[in-house]
């Protein structure tokens, strides 16, 4: 324990609490259904062969304006596992530094990785803490997903704004375009036994379906080269899929629906 440090337990949020509350974002106190704040949309994850995929579009609204159209919405949080935000873009990016943190700060301590289940348990406390800021308007709804090596598969928890968290089984999406994405994954998802190929053509369909549906999620964007954030978390970590990967996925998938026409 440090000098003057009161708190000595393995979270890096209790001990700012205790020992630093200044420095947490205070999120609290404003209504912030009056104001202003971009807000970030549409994300899904889904069980594959290897692992799990994460994506998400990367447009963020401003109230009924663009906010921005190149949003970051999901993050590598360690070599083994992913979260996807969706809802009031600030509070949002500011949890994923703070899981990445209390990850980080137990594993110094006890010099030890936590359980997958452990991760989403400390996720789940993160949410609790943002209650109050929920209940004013800044609502975060993340997904937790990654390689969970003690059982040797890809696993996905979804949550609620109190902190609850539930299994999903096989894909789940969230957002304002999230019911859209999960009734085109629906479609075509029989199985987790699905390639890398096939797995990144699900989330690039499911993607463009919801941005036919929902106004607030972003299309691709061929002219700005923007394309969904996608990772993909493996026994061997968590990688990047490259936007010539996805432009090509994307050609072969309106190719398709031209052809059907």
């Amino acid at each position: 324990m440090f000098k003057g440090q009161t708190y000595a337990g393995d979270s890096f949020y209790e001990f700012l609490s205790k020992d630093h509350p200044n420095l947490l974002p205070q999120w609290a106190g404003t209504n912030w259904t009056e104001i202003s704040h971009l807000h970030g949309t549409t994300v899904l994850a889904i069980v594959c062969k290897d692992g799990v995929l994460m994506a998400g579009d990367r447009l963020a609204t401003e109230g009924h304006a663009v906010g921005t159209r190149d949003l970051e919405k999901v993050f590598r949080i360690d070599d083994a596992c992913m979260m996807a935000i969706a809802g009031a873009a600030g509070p949002a990016v500011e949890m994923v530094r703070m899981f990445q943190l209390e990850l980080e700060h137990f594993e110094k301590l006890d010099g030890q990785p936590l359980t997958f289940e452990g991760k989403a348990n400390r996720l789940s406390f993160l949410l609790r803490q943002n209650l109050p800021a929920a209940m004013q308007g800044l609502v975060v709804m993340p997904i937790f997903a990654g390689y969970d090596h003690d059982k040797g598969r890809g696993r996905i928890y979804k949550f609620d704004i109190t902190g609850g968290r539930f299994r999903e089984a096989d894909y789940y999406a969230t957002g304002s375009g999230g019911k859209d994405a999960r009734g085109s994954l629906k479609k075509v998802l029989r199985h987790e036994d699905l390639s890398r190929a096939e797995v990144i053509e699900a989330a690039v369909e499911a993607l463009l379906d919801a941005a036919d549906e929902d106004r607030a999620t972003g299309g691709i964007d061929v002219v700005r080269g923007i394309f969904p954030t996608t990772k993909i978390a493996t026994r061997s970590g968590v990688e990047d899929v490259g936007d010539d990967e996805l432009r090509h996925v994307y050609e072969g998938i309106i190719a398709r629906r031209r052809a059907r026409e």
